[in-house]
């Protein structure tokens, strides 16, 4: 069996399982888990409106796991994209309602300025690995606290004290007419374009261009790197802030697209945590970030109709996501499984 089939495999027999220990966990719990997963395919599937708010809820996904697994592919933890995700929220909206331009140079400047926000709070962690070899999941942890703090003053600054800042102008906005006519007025937004669009680009740097080259090798093995001529120090760097830039989007997506605006948060959104899961999901690469972001988005829009059609806790969403992650995360045994299998089919 080759290997990437294998690679496949793994993670769709990983949310078979899940799915298959949640609905024990709901019978254990005294629901019905036909009940609660007819429920939540018609949270994700039921009708037009439902479809366009999964289809919001995975935008943001598709960009934070791809922040992520840009660091992994590069040899970097980046555990920080929630805390770059604010700041290219807050950014996002600070152009969108600071300036008058016409569009077709306001959306992109404000969409740029979340880019820009989020690689350079990600450049101060890879300064920090590459300089002084601190870890980066220590300092990426710690800039989180500090990105959500610090935009929580700025947002009062912007609104005079108060919570929420105005909304963007109609210039820097992804809203579409178009998709709200064909979704019910669902948040449907243009972002979905940029995601995909940011999949090809991540693609594209790491397996046609001799910078994504060099950043590979120095994730593997920058001792060699470093012996081959290439400068390890500014890959480093050079990653995280690529890997920053993507989650700064994630946050302009929801400034842009979906909010439109900017306020005060009392915790994280989660959707940059979640971006360890749906890169773990999909094996760090582009097309599986894809699959990924699209499995997350959809159980966390469609477990909201759990409670009111099945009686089910969202909480139980929650187990079964935990579930799939756990089984991702022991995907080595399943390889083995699978390897073995494979093997006595050629030995027969």
């Amino acid at each position: 069996m080759p290997n990437r089939v294998v690679n496949i495999l793994v993670p769709v027999i990983s949310v078979i399982l899940g799915l298959l220990v949640g609905a024990v966990v709901m019978l254990i719990s005294g629901y019905d888990p036909v009940a609660g997963y007819s429920a939540l395919w018609n949270g994700i599937f039921g009708d037009a409106y439902t479809i366009g708010e999964t289809i919001r809820q995975i935008t943001p996904y598709i960009l934070s796991g791809l922040a992520v697994a840009f660091a992994f592919r590069t040899g970097l933890f980046n555990i920080g994209v929630e805390g770059q995700l604010l700041v290219g929220w807050f950014a996002a909206a600070y152009v969108g309602i600071a300036f008058d331009l016409p569009m077709y140079i306001h959306l992109p400047l404000s969409i740029l300025a979340a880019a820009v926000a989020g690689g350079l709070w990600a450049f101060l962690p890879g300064l920090l690995k590459a300089k002084l070899q601190v870890h980066e999941v220590i300092v990426t942890i710690m800039m989180n606290y500090i990105a959500l703090h610090t935009t929580n003053v700025l947002i009062r600054m912007v609104a005079n004290g108060g919570e929420t800042t105005e909304a963007i102008k109609e210039t820097a906005s992804l809203k579409s007419a178009f998709f709200e006519s064909m979704t019910d007025f669902s948040r449907l937004h243009y972002g979905i374009f940029i995601a995909l669009a940011m999949v090809l680009v991540m693609w594209f740097i790491l397996e046609k261009t001799t910078t994504g080259f060099e950043l590979k090798a120095v994730g593997f093995n920058k001792h060699a790197s470093d012996y081959a001529g290439m400068n390890v120090n500014k890959n480093i760097i050079l990653s995280m802030v690529i890997s920053g830039a993507f989650a700064g989007l994630a946050g302009a997506m929801e400034a842009l697209g979906t909010f439109q605006y900017a306020s005060v948060k009392g915790g994280f959104t989660g959707i940059g945590f979640d971006g360890i899961a749906v890169a773990l999901l999909g094996a760090n690469t582009p097309l599986g970030v894809v699959f990924g972001a699209t499995l997350f988005g959809a159980l966390k829009f469609g477990s909201l109709n759990m409670p009111n059609a099945a009686g089910i806790p969202v909480e139980i969403v929650s187990i079964v996501i935990a579930l799939i992650i756990f089984f991702v995360a022991c995907g080595y045994i399943i390889r083995y499984f699978l390897v073995k299998k494979n093997n006595k089919k050629e030995a027969k």
